[in-house]
């Protein structure tokens, strides 16, 4: 029995293009997260698109590092860092090889397997704010830096993938600045996400750390 088209994975293609193509054209897909408990699925609603080279919010804006060299490798794979210490955000690779193109997946609405996601995200007050945001997204499917450089068109069954789901009318998509960027990346009306959805992230302008004059540590 052949999938239904909803159910087909994206190939590799949808990923080999420009940055600014492929965010707004992953709202509605769906993310496929298969653990030792079971499969989970997440419909994403609010992404980022960071442009390498020419955008001083991507991690690769000042070249290849250790920690960012899977963006620098072929489209279609994620791309997952840790920050802060404390929290792990997932990216999906895209673009031509070498150019260092990425999408970080903001919030998504769990889809099937909302009780794995549960127990990690206790604090959430309703299942539309599971993963409500890129750290809430990578705590209830349980991503870590294992799955960096995961190849997400390897199918449905790979620990990540991505497939087809219901890609949502233009109409309702919006755009804006991105969350938390400053500097020169800040005007890049690079976020998108979907008219009204409960799961989208409320939208933080970027915040200067500034450092207390008396003791040298930051503020809170």
């Amino acid at each position: 029995m052949s999938e239904s088209p909803d159910r087909t994975p994206l190939p590799r293609t949808f990923f080999d293009r420009p940055v600014l193509e492929v965010a707004p054209d992953l709202l509605g897909r769906t993310l496929v997260r298969t653990t030792e408990e079971g499969r989970m699925e997440l419909r994403l609603t609010e992404v980022e698109a960071y442009a390498g080279a020419i955008d001083p919010g991507s991690h690769a804006f000042r070249g290849r590092t250790a920690r960012n060299a899977v963006m620098f490798g072929p489209p279609g794979h994620a791309y997952v860092y840790f920050t802060y210490g404390m929290w792990h955000c997932l990216n999906l690779v895209c673009g031509p090889e070498g150019e260092a193109s990425g999408v970080l997946l903001r919030a998504g609405e769990i889809l099937r397997g909302a009780d794995q996601a549960r127990p990690r995200r206790r604090s959430a007050r309703s299942d539309h704010e599971l993963a409500k945001g890129p750290a809430r997204l990578a705590t209830a499917l349980d991503v870590a830096l294992s799955l960096n450089g995961t190849d997400v068109c390897a199918g449905p069954d790979a620990p990540l993938a991505l497939l087809t789901g219901t890609p949502p009318p233009p109409s309702l998509i919006r755009t804006g600045p991105r969350t938390g960027v400053g500097g020169d990346g800040a005007p890049h009306p690079w976020r998108f996400w979907l008219l009204d959805d409960r799961t989208v992230s409320p939208y933080r302008p970027h915040t200067p750390r500034r450092r207390r004059l008396d003791s040298g540590l930051p503020s809170d």
